[in-house]
């Protein structure tokens, strides 16, 4: 018998997919069946990803800080693929210094990546969660369940994202799930901007099959709930 991939017809929006976890998940989405739209800053990293996945995937460079590039991007993507069954509010930065020498832009940058942008997809897609019964997966950080020295502005966004996370889930219950992922610490790039010389506990691939229980397999019962993935 032949076994159905687990994402079958479904088409998953992905921010921050040109590298890290953004991409890890795009790659074990399209695996399991999935279309893909992928957003970054980069267009040559998201180029370079959706060569990889071939007629799975389409691209935009998009900076989810600025709500109309992303209305319009919204729009472009439901054109190729149709509308969004799945968001991943994966974009992300970080900026390190003790928190009361950060200025009022590095403070500001942190809400705009890590929090304004995950609050404009799921609004620029919420006809289309609502429509399709989706899945909404915000990737949130250890840094939004505790507090970390010199990555304040982090933390305090990240927390931000869960609080927006189990408040849009009770909005949306019975329409959507929403749920958020906390990991621990990822080999990933923007880890080592944040804590140079960290030793990380986990891949991307980790995450990225996190995403993939809660894209197919988690049941709609489990909405608003932060998945700490540390020890």
């Amino acid at each position: 018998m032949q076994i159905q991939p687990r994402l079958a017809g479904k088409h998953a929006v992905i921010t921050g997919a040109g590298r890290g976890i953004g991409k890890a998940i795009a790659l074990l989405f399209a695996q399991h069946g999935a279309k893909v739209t992928l957003w970054a800053r980069s267009g040559a990293q998201l180029e370079a990803v959706a060569a990889e996945l071939g007629n799975a995937a389409h691209w935009a460079s998009v900076d989810v800080t600025d709500s109309a590039a992303v209305n319009a991007a919204a729009t472009r993507a439901r054109a190729v693929h149709g509308p969004a069954d799945i968001l991943v509010n994966n974009a992300g930065s970080v900026v390190r210094g003790p928190a009361l020498d950060l200025t009022d832009a590095q403070w500001r940058s942190m809400f705009a990546t890590n929090t304004d942008g995950t609050f404009f997809v799921c609004r620029a897609f919420a006809p289309d969660v609502r429509s399709q019964h989706g899945r909404i997966i915000n990737i949130a950080s250890i840094a939004g369940r505790q507090g970390t020295a010199g990555l304040a502005a982090y933390c305090a966004a990240k927390h931000a994202v869960v609080g927006f996370t189990r408040a849009l889930a009770i909005e949306l219950r019975g329409v959507a799930t929403v749920n958020a992922i906390c990991p621990g610490s990822v080999d990933t790039q923007m880890l080592q901007e944040g804590l140079p010389g960290a030793v990380p506990d986990m891949t991307p691939a980790d995450i990225a099959n996190t995403a993939l229980f809660l894209a197919a397999d988690a049941p709609t019962a489990l909405t608003g709930s932060c998945m700490d993935v540390f020890g």
